[in-house]
């Protein structure tokens, strides 16, 4: 008899922080129709991390898949055609994903991780955000899997730390470059020079936030 340590541990339940339909604000996806689903949960603990309150895992309360989708569904009006289903969190690969996705598949929606990379790779996705982080380096399998590498930049030293990455992802994989918010006066600015020199970069600005939605 499954216990629920045990339905969970099998990804048959996840714990949810939060999810909501909005737009895809950063990277690739920009711009586009986009349902998040933030799992709790996270073991990196960034010290910029604008989403703390995700890492307790045992905070957020477990819904099963069934649930997780069918709320999908009724929050994009229940049709999913051309609506990116984003994974995020907290780091959603602490969790089994392959029963999340296989569901969001059948309903329709495309799958998207936003993930550092940091635990083995599960679930069937349509695009893959890598956003390695200092704090605990990214699996060689996550990297190359990556569609997208996005690092974020707080300081000077993660430009040449940004390029470590791109020398280890696929030839094809998008490469963006992205403020810490809270140090975007004082990055953009370096960020501009640097795509200027280095144009197989892309500056990646969170335009959730300037237009203040979530």
């Amino acid at each position: 008899m499954e216990t629920q340590e045990t339905i969970i541990q099998t990804g048959l339940k996840l714990p949810v922080m939060e999810s909501f339909y909005t737009i895809q604000g950063e990277g690739f996806y920009q711009g586009h129709a986009a349902y998040f689903i933030r799992l709790g949960g996270c073991d990196i603990g960034c010290v910029w991390c604008d989403v703390k309150d995700s890492w307790d895992a045992d905070a957020h309360p477990s819904y099963s898949i069934e649930e997780i989708v069918a709320k999908a569904l009724e929050e994009v009006g229940g049709n999913a055609k051309n609506i990116v289903a984003v994974v995020t969190g907290g780091e959603p690969l602490m969790h089994p994903l392959d029963a999340l996705t296989d569901a969001l598949h059948a309903a329709g929606f495309q799958t998207n991780i936003e993930t550092s990379g940091a635990h083995p790779l599960s679930g069937h996705w349509d695009w893959i955000c890598l956003s390695p982080k200092k704090f605990k380096a990214p699996l060689p399998e996550v990297v190359k899997a990556a569609n997208e590498l996005k690092v974020v930049v707080f300081n000077k030293s993660d430009f040449s730390w940004a390029e470590q990455y791109a020398e280890l992802v696929a030839e094809d994989c998008k490469l963006y470059l992205q403020p810490e918010w809270s140090k975007r006066l004082q990055m953009t600015p370096l960020m501009i020079d640097y795509v200027k020199q280095h144009p197989q970069w892309e500056i990646c600005l969170q335009i959730h936030k300037y237009m203040d939605i979530p």
